[in-house]
């Protein structure tokens, strides 16, 4: 069968664990050539489009769009026109541990978790039809078993046990419980929204144990007591369990939406770095007049140009960075060793519908106002199409957070790992301000820089201020 081979979800960027394919841009029975284009997949970050690796025949597609699967799964077989639809079979039944070669094609299995190149250790799961029927003749959909490695969710015990006993990944269910918990009636409502169905166990919590008092409130409140938290002795539901639920439950009348691969990468990275990282914060005023004059002065001459203000912001922190190169690090968690870097490669958050991406503009240092500018407009552009790619995005020295443009004043942004540090942009606004024992006015824009203090002190990071607003009100230090 060495004419049979695997089409898998591709690994783009070290932080790619999982990609949702999109569309098939060739259709089955289609021959094709190394290097052409098959189908687009989606990951947490980008939407790009998979390049064949080597000839061949597109004989079976095995990931339908819309399904999520981790990198190294397979999604499409190839094979050539006279390799028969047993022998496609009997190869991908092979992968999975032994099933018998007389299967019908549409009885063929495929991979469920990230495995290597056509690893014949490979865990698999059927794609005989859209679901599964479990224990108690509980219908699962296919779309609810894949996903990343669902132990980190925050889940119910009995919402957890439930999914666990019908192969329910805890990343694909829309959590409504308290503290942001999946609950049992999470997993049901998740499997009921996909197309599944509830067998005998459904909605049952007569095996729950719980306190009388409690048993009778949930029935007369219509609690679920699975979805209860089980404070009482010996893991039972009490009153106060119940009565947290139904007050969560009142205020839940709202429209459920399922968060994004995207949304999930965010939630999960920046729960982490709060959680891990000792966070500490500078912050500064700094009179933009000068700045502003030079902005209109080039934007005036230079027809071609479009400076911003954020434009100036990038350069000016670029140039700080080169006084203060303690800011300019990452952290090694592993080897427990902080990186420090020559260029200063600034990612900038572009606000996307389902999330934000945060493109790099790399050597900034080195480049002057017009290439910033114009590498942070195409980048933008990019990325708002979510075509970027993996080196466009990953990695970076430092991060600028800039809602200014929303009349945001001043804000506390949390450092995106494994950098050390991020600075958050507020609105340039007229304030009044003392000028020689006069009171005058002067357009100020506040700048909050947040550290990790476990690689920054605080001495550096005021020392990485005090720099920044030198240039940012003196700006023709930047272009000297």
């Amino acid at each position: 069968m060495s004419d049979i081979k695997l089409l898998e979800v591709p690994k783009w960027g070290l932080s790619m664990q999982e990609g949702t394919v999109n569309a098939w841009l060739i259709a089955e029975g289609d021959s094709f050539a190394a290097g052409d284009e098959i189908c687009e997949i989606e990951t947490s970050k980008i939407a790009n489009v998979v390049e064949a690796p080597f000839d061949g025949t597109l004989r079976k597609i095995l990931a339908q769009p819309g399904e999520t699967l981790p990198v190294g799964a397979p999604i499409a077989v190839s094979a050539e026109g006279d390799t028969d639809e047993v022998a496609i079979s009997t190869f991908l039944n092979e992968l999975a541990g032994g099933q018998g070669a007389n299967e019908a094609p549409n009885e063929v299995l495929v991979a469920g978790a990230a495995a290597a190149p056509t690893s014949a250790a490979a865990t698999l799961e059927p794609i005989s039809s859209a679901s599964a029927v479990t224990s108690g003749g509980t219908e699962i959909p296919s779309a609810l078993t894949s996903g990343a490695d669902d132990s980190a969710i925050k889940a119910t015990l009995h919402g957890r046990k439930f999914a666990q006993q019908h192969g329910v990944n805890l990343n694909q269910v829309t959590a409504t419980g308290r503290g942001g918990r999946v609950t049992r009636t999470d997993v049901e409502n998740a499997i009921l929204a996909a197309g599944g169905s509830l067998g005998t166990q459904g909605m049952d919590d007569a095996s729950v144990a719980a306190t009388p008092l409690a048993r009778r409130l949930a029935q007369q409140q219509g609690v679920n007591l699975g979805d209860c938290n089980n404070s009482g002795s010996a893991g039972k539901v009490t009153k106060a369990d119940v009565l947290a639920l139904s007050q969560a439950s009142a205020n839940a009348n709202a429209e459920v939406i399922p968060m994004t691969a995207m949304r999930r990468t965010i939630a999960q990275r920046l729960q982490a770095a709060k959680q891990e990282m000792p966070h500490f914060r500078v912050v500064v005023d700094v009179e933009l007049d000068n700045l502003l004059a030079l902005r209109k002065k080039i934007n005036g001459i230079n027809s071609g140009a479009k400076l911003s203000v954020n434009d100036f912001v990038i350069k000016a922190c670029a140039s700080a960075l080169s006084k203060v190169p303690e800011v300019n690090v990452q952290f090694d968690e592993g080897s427990q060793s902080i990186l420090r870097f020559t260029d200063a490669d600034i990612s900038v958050a572009v606000a996307m519908p389902d999330g934000l991406i945060t493109p790099i503009v790399k050597q900034a240092n080195r480049k002057g106002l017009s290439e910033i500018s114009n590498d942070m407009r195409h980048l933008a552009t990019k990325a708002k199409a979510k075509t970027l790619q993996p080196d466009e995005f990953q990695g970076g020295t430092f991060t600028i957070s800039n809602l200014g443009m929303f009349g945001v004043k001043q804000f506390d942004a949390i450092v995106n790992p494994p950098q050390c540090a991020i600075l958050a942009v507020g609105a340039g606004e007229e304030r009044p301000v003392i000028k020689g024992g006069e009171l005058s006015k002067a357009t100020v824009m506040t700048l909050s820089l947040s550290s990790d203090h476990r690689v920054i002190d605080g001495s550096v990071a005021a020392s990485f201020m005090q720099e920044l607003k030198n240039f940012l009100e003196h700006p023709a230090l930047m272009i000297a």
